[in-house]
C-alpha cells in the first residue's frame, strides 16, 4: 500500500482551496488541479512511504511489472486512469476531449472519457455539459466564429455530491466555484472552444483548437442516466465506488484487492487509517492511496467521504450496430446499457470499386465488403474479441425481408434483392438481423433516446425523404409482410405533388426538405436550404413564412392521421429539419389538438425531437439482437 504525493497545475482559472482546505504543499499563487493519481509524463505521482519512497508511481510499475496493475489493465498498453482534484475559481474553458482512435491518430495517445464528482459547489453554481439541442457541423462553426456559443450549450446547476459522466466528444465546462474530484482515462488531450477572451502569462491569448474540435465533437444533447448503479461510474476504463463512513453507526469498512485490478482510494473528507498488509497508515481530507493488485485484504477505519476506483473486465456482450444510407455508412459497438463504445463513419463517397473512377454509389458486394473489414478493424482497435459479440443489426433504407435479412428494394443506395445478412456473415460470424433504416433509428431513441421512458413510440425522420418508425411495445411494428410502417407515403392530398416512390400527394412529396426546397424556388425563384428558408420567414419575408407555415400545416396532417390511428405515448421527429425545435412543435402541437378525434378532451402523446442525432440508427440496429 502506498501513500501518493500528486503533481501540481497552476492554470489560470484556479483558486486556493487545495492548499487551504486539503493541505497541499504547494508555493504558488494559483493551484489549479493536483493530480493524485497519475503515471501521465505531464505529471507523474510520487510515493511517499515504504522502500519505494521517492520513487514516481511509474518508475514503482516499471520495477515490480504490470502485475500489479491486475489482470483487468492487461488490455491497456499504458497505465490506464488518472484521478485529480479540480479547483475551479474561475470558469474553464469550453471545451472538448477526443475518442482513442481520433486521439492516438492525431496526438499519439489515448482520448478521454471521464467522470466528475462534484465535492463542493457554490449556490449559483453551474457547469456546461452538451447541448440544449442537435445542431450541424456548420452552425457549431458559426457560434464559434460570432461568439454565441453559449446561447446553445447546456447549463446544468450542480450540488455537493453530484456526478456527471462525460464521455469523450461532449462538449463541456467547469463553472466557477466548483471543486471537483475528477476520474479520466489517462490523457491530457483538450481542444478548448471558447476561452472568454483570456490570456495566458505570457499576455497572449490562449490557444483554440477549432478544427480539431469541429471534427470530435457530438453535437447532440446529452442524456443523464444512473446506468452505473449501484456505482458512482462504471465504464470500460474505470469503476468508482462511494465510500461513507460517519465514525459512529458505520466506521469500518473491509474490502479486498484481488489479482483482477488494484484500487484506488481517495480522500474527499475526514481521517483515520487503512490498514493493508500488515500496515496501518493515516488519512486526512485530500490524500491519496495505491493498493496494487493482489494486494488481498484491507480495512478503512474512521470518519470519511472516499472515492474507490478499480478496473474491470471488458464490458461483454457487445452488439454491433450498422446504419447505412446514401450518404454513408456508420458501424457502432453498443454495450449492454445501450451506450456506444465506439463508433465510426464510412463517407458513400470514399467507397469506390476496385480499379474503377466511377461516380456514385458502388455495387452492394462492395459496400458490404468495406463495412465488414473496417468492423473488423474497429474491433481489434478497441481490444474487443468476437466471442464478446452477441450480434450483428443492421440498418437499411428500402423495404426489407426481416426474417431472411434481404433488401427487396431501396430506392436510396439501388439495391434490388440483396441478401444483406448472408453476405454480411462472410465477414462477421454472427447472428445478423436486418431492418428498415428509419425503423431502427425509431427503436433507437425509443430504447436509449427521447423515447426511453415510453412503450409506445412513433418517430417521424423529416430529411431528404419522409421516414417513419412504429415502436409498440417496446418493438418495431411493420405490419404483415413487408413495406409496413411506411409512414412517409401516407396519402395526404388526392393527386397531388409526385413523390419519389411513383405516386402523388404522399406526406413525404410535402414534408420532406426536398420538398420544403421545391416549395421555396417556386415562391421565391432561388435555391435556399432548409435552414435559410426558416430564418428568413422569421425575419418577416412572407412569401417564405407562407412556406414554412404550409410546410408546418401538411406535416401536422401526416402526425394527426399517425396519432388517430395509434395514439403513441410519443411522437418524435428526427431528421435535418428538426433541428427547428420550438418553431415547429408549438405550431404541431396545436394542430394536434384542433385535429386529433376528441381534440383536447383527449389524451394526446407529446411531441418532441430526437435526441441521439446520428447515433440513433446505431443503437437501434444493435438492439435488433
Amino acid at each position: 500500500m502506498f501513500k501518493l504525493k500528486p503533481s501540481y497545475k497552476d492554470y489560470i482559472w484556479g483558486g486556493h482551496r487545495l492548499v487551504e482546505e486539503y493541505g497541499k504543499e504547494y508555493n504558488g499563487d494559483i493551484l489549479a488541479e493536483s493530480w493524485e493519481l497519475s503515471c501521465h509524463p505531464d505529471g507523474p505521482s510520487t510515493i511517499v512511504n515504504g522502500e519505494h519512497a521517492g520513487e514516481t508511481l511509474s518508475q514503482y510499475i516499471e520495477e515490480a511489472g504490470k502485475d500489479v496493475l491486475g489482470n483487468h489493465c492487461r488490455r491497456f498498453k499504458d497505465f490506464p486512469i488518472l484521478i485529480k482534484f479540480i479547483d475551479a475559481r474561475d470558469n474553464l474553458s469550453i471545451q472538448v476531449h477526443p475518442d482513442n482512435r481520433y486521439a492516438l491518430k492525431h496526438e499519439g495517445q489515448y482520448g478521454k472519457t471521464e467522470m466528475w464528482y462534484v465535492v463542493d459547489a457554490g449556490k449559483e453554481a453551474f457547469l456546461y455539459y452538451g447541448f440544449q439541442k442537435e445542431i450541424s457541423k456548420e452552425e457549431f462553426a458559426r457560434r464559434i466564429e460570432e461568439d454565441t456559443l453559449l446561447e446553445v450549450l447546456n447549463a446544468v446547476a450542480v450540488h455537493k455530491g453530484d456526478v456527471l459522466f462525460i464521455e469523450s466528444g461532449t462538449i463541456h465546462a467547469i463553472g466557477k466555484d466548483i471543486l471537483i474530484a475528477e476520474i479520466q482515462q489517462n490523457s491530457n488531450v483538450t481542444y478548448r472552444v471558447y476561452d472568454y477572451g483570456r490570456v495566458g502569462k505570457d499576455g497572449k491569448k490562449r490557444d483554440l483548437h477549432i478544427e480539431k474540435a469541429l471534427a470530435v465533437t457530438n453535437r447532440v444533447p446529452i442524456i443523464r442516466d444512473n446506468s452505473s448503479y449501484p456505482h458512482v461510474a462504471d465504464c470500460d476504463y474505470f469503476t468508482v465506488d462511494k465510500l461513507n463512513l460517519d465514525g459512529r453507526f458505520m466506521k469500518r469498512m473491509e474490502g479486498n484487492v484481488s489479482d483482477a485490478s488494484f484500487a484506488s482510494i481517495l480522500i474527499l473528507d475526514g481521517e483515520g487509517t487503512i490498514t493493508s498488509g500488515g500496515e496501518t497508515l493515516a488519512y486526512k481530507k485530500g490524500e491519496s492511496f495505491f493498493l496494487p493488485a493482489g494486494s488481498g485484504a484491507y480495512q478503512v477505519e474512521g470518519s470519511c467521504d472516499a472515492l474507490i476506483t478499480t478496473i474491470r473486465k471488458k464490458a461483454a456482450p457487445v452488439r454491433i450496430g450498422i446504419d447505412i444510407s446514401s450518404a454513408d455508412m456508420r458501424i457502432g459497438l453498443v454495450d449492454i446499457h445501450q451506450k456506444l463504445l465506439a463508433d465510426v463513419v464510412i463517407p458513400m463517397e470514399g467507397v469506390s470499386e476496385p480499379g474503377s473512377q466511377k461516380k456514385g454509389v458502388p455495387k452492394p458486394e462492395t459496400i458490404i465488403e468495406r463495412i465488414g473489414r473496417r468492423t473488423l478493424e474497429l474491433l481489434e482497435e478497441q481490444g474487443i474479441a468476437m466471442e464478446q459479440c452477441v450480434g450483428a443489426g443492421i440498418g437499411v433504407p428500402g423495404t426489407v425481408e426481416r426474417k431472411n435479412g434481404v433488401v427487396r428494394y431501396s430506392n436510396n443506395i439501388r439495391w434490388k434483392q440483396v441478401p444483406l445478412a448472408e453476405l454480411m456473415g462472410a465477414y462477421l460470424p454472427l447472428p445478423i438481423r436486418v431492418a428498415n433504416d428509419a425503423d431502427c433509428a425509431a427503436l433507437g431513441e425509443a430504447v436509449a433516446g427521447a423515447g426511453r421512458e415510453c412503450q409506445d413510440v412513433i418517430m417521424l425522420t423529416l430529411g431528404t425523404g419522409v421516414g417513419g418508425g412504429i415502436i409498440l411495445d417496446g418493438e418495431i411494428y411493420e405490419g404483415r409482410g413487408i413495406g409496413g410502417s411506411e409512414l412517409g407515403h401516407m396519402v395526404i392530398i388526392e393527386n397531388g405533388e409526385p413523390c419519389t416512390c411513383g405516386r402523388r400527394g404522399c406526406l413525404e412529396a410535402y414534408a420532406s426538405a426536398a420538398a420544403l426546397r421545391r416549395d421555396a424556388r417556386r415562391a421565391v425563384g432561388r435555391e435556399l436550404t432548409p435552414e435559410e428558408i426558416f430564418k428568413e420567414a422569421g425575419r418577416g419575408d412572407e412569401k417564405l413564412k407562407e412556406v414554412t407555415d404550409q410546410y408546418i400545416r401538411r406535416l401536422g396532417i401526416g402526425i394527426v392521421n399517425i396519432v388517430n390511428i395509434f395514439r403513441p405515448q410519443l411522437v418524435i421527429l428526427g431528421g435535418r429539419l428538426s433541428a427547428q425545435g420550438e418553431a415547429l412543435l408549438e405550431p404541431l402541437r396545436r394542430i394536434m389538438r384542433e385535429g386529433c378525434f376528441g381534440g383536447g378532451n383527449g389524451e394526446l402523446p407529446e411531441i418532441t425531437t430526437a435526441s441521439l442525432g446520428n447515433k440513433a440508427g446505431m443503437i437501434g440496429a444493435a438492439s435488433l439482437i
